[in-house]
């Protein structure tokens, strides 16, 4: 019993001592977290007693720059109603200025109104003089020619009907003569500018092409046994095929320049193949001559964006570019197609012409040579029926009928593709010629005219086209000149070759000049 009253008498003492630790511990806990509070208070209350004074001094700042730009918008406006009086003072003296002018210029018309009033009575008295006069005047003539008024009126204006006729008359002439002049100046400068501005290089195309070949055993693979292989080549393109002992080296030839070239190609892919029997060459040739078509094609298609005539059929197109592929005189006949077309658009510019249809007549205007192999006839009606066949206009189709025959005047495209077409062909280096060659045949055309008895001087002009021959107007007659004209010509026939005509003009002109002193 006496444990056990002890063990309970130690449980509550022990149970008392923790109340009180625990009482003890929540008594220093509310000491310490009002402390905590009151520091807190203590800084909340001088942070917003900073923050006060820091706004308070913010709004001191700011009313202070308020204050310095109301001064100054204060001073801007006076300064500016300063300146909009000093304006309205100057204004108003200008005013006053222009007033005291005006007042002056005002006595001034009122004194040359008075003068000219004065004046019109004047002028009147005396258009009543004159009128009286010539009264006076015609009474004394009626007397004197003994001629009525009616019959002096009617000799008068014979006689001034007389004199203005021929004076009419010379006005005219002297006008037709310097219009002529100036109509000449201004074509052969329109011409020339247009040939200046467009000057197109030309190539000159052979009737063979050469393909290279590794060796000359590929020679004896290109022959086939007994032959079979170039036979076979030769049937499927059309050309024939050259083997000789130049080295390295095989010639095709041919007239028509597609069949060669596709020939040639077709070759040049035998030998890189390696593979040359018949069947092989004829699927070759077929495959190539399928390229040559889009070849021929994509040919066409940049001649038309070159010259930037749109809206041409397939079939016009692909005839285009088949003129890549023709030649005339040796001279290409695509790149001449083009050269005529923007001379023929310049020519068109320069006389308010549409320089757009020009450039479409010139560029289609030898069409007509892509296909006169096949068709009966000259290029000219080949080419008008192929246009009008594949709905060109009407320009176009005349420009390529008769830019060599007879011109229509009423259509002047064709006479300006006539003329870009000889502007063309006709100048220097447009066709194969060496340079050295061309010179010597203008001397030689020169040479053999000045051999002429009466011939003073003699000029090659148009590429040789034509000769102007100038004759002493002493030692010759209109009749001889005619018959040297005629001599001359036939020289030319004797002695040279050339492709086309030379036209020979001799010219015979008598000049006397005398000096006034």
């Amino acid at each position: 019993m006496d444990a056990t009253l002890t063990n309970v008498i130690i449980a509550i003492t022990m149970a008392f001592g923790g109340f009180l630790v625990k009482a003890g511990l929540d008594h220093l806990r509310r000491r310490d977290v009002e402390t905590e509070a009151k520091t807190i208070l203590d800084t909340a209350q001088q942070d917003a007693h900073r923050v006060r004074r820091e706004t308070e001094l913010e709004l001191k700042e700011q009313a202070i720059q308020q204050k310095a730009e109301g001064e100054r918008e204060v001073r801007a406006l006076r300064e500016e109603l300063h300146d909009r009086e000093r304006i309205l003072d100057k204004r108003q003296d200008s005013l006053e200025k222009q007033a005291e002018q005006l007042q002056k210029q005002e006595k001034i018309v009122e004194g040359t109104q008075r003068k000219l009033t004065e004046r019109i009575q004047d002028t009147n008295r005396r258009q009543e003089e004159l009128a009286k006069l010539l009264d006076l005047q015609r009474q004394t003539l009626h007397e004197l020619s003994g001629l009525s008024r009616e019959d002096a009126t009617a000799k008068l204006l014979e006689s001034l009907d007389t004199e203005l006729t021929q004076q009419s008359g010379a006005i005219i002439m002297k006008h037709e003569k310097q219009w002529a002049t100036l109509c000449e100046e201004k074509s052969r400068e329109m011409v020339l500018t247009a040939i200046q501005r467009f000057a197109a290089a030309h190539t000159a195309e052979t009737t063979t092409s050469t393909v290279d070949i590794p060796s000359d055993e590929m020679k004896g693979r290109i022959i086939g046994r007994e032959g079979r292989n170039i036979r076979a080549f030769e049937k499927a393109t059309g050309v024939d095929v050259i083997i000789d002992d130049t080295p390295g080296v095989v010639i095709v030839s041919g007239f028509d320049m597609i069949r060669r070239e596709a020939a040639r190609l077709a070759l040049n892919k035998l030998i890189a193949d390696g593979r040359i029997h018949p069947s092989r060459i004829e699927e070759i040739v077929a495959e190539t001559s399928r390229e040559m078509e889009r070849h021929i094609q994509k040919i066409g298609q940049e001649a038309v964006q070159e010259t930037e005539v749109h809206g041409l059929h397939e079939r016009i197109v692909n005839l285009l570019g088949r003129l890549q592929f023709r030649t005339s005189y040796s001279q290409n006949v695509l790149r001449h197609s083009i050269e005529v077309a923007f001379v023929a658009g310049m020519i068109a510019d320069e006389i308010g012409l549409d320089g757009k249809l020009a450039r479409r007549c010139g560029l289609l205007h030898d069409i007509g040579k892509a296909a006169d192999h096949d068709i009966e006839g000259g290029h000219p009606k080949i080419g008008a029926d192929l246009l009008k066949r594949y709905g060109e206009p009407f320009e176009v189709v005349a420009a390529a009928a008769g830019h060599h025959n007879d011109l229509h005047l009423e259509n002047p495209y064709t006479v300006i593709v006539s003329a870009a077409d000889a502007c063309s062909a006709s100048r220097p280096g447009a066709r194969r010629e060496t340079l050295e060659r061309y010179v010597k045949r203008m001397e030689e055309l020169e040479s053999i005219a000045a051999g002429f008895p009466g011939v003073e001087q003699a000029y090659a002009i148009q590429a040789g086209r034509e000769l102007r021959v100038m004759v002493s107007s002493k030692e010759t007659t209109d009749e001889t000149a005619a018959k040297t004209c005629y001599d001359i010509a036939r020289a030319f026939e004797e002695r040279l070759t050339y492709p086309g005509e030379i036209k020979v003009t001799v010219l015979r002109e008598t000049r006397h000049t005398e000096m006034a002193r």
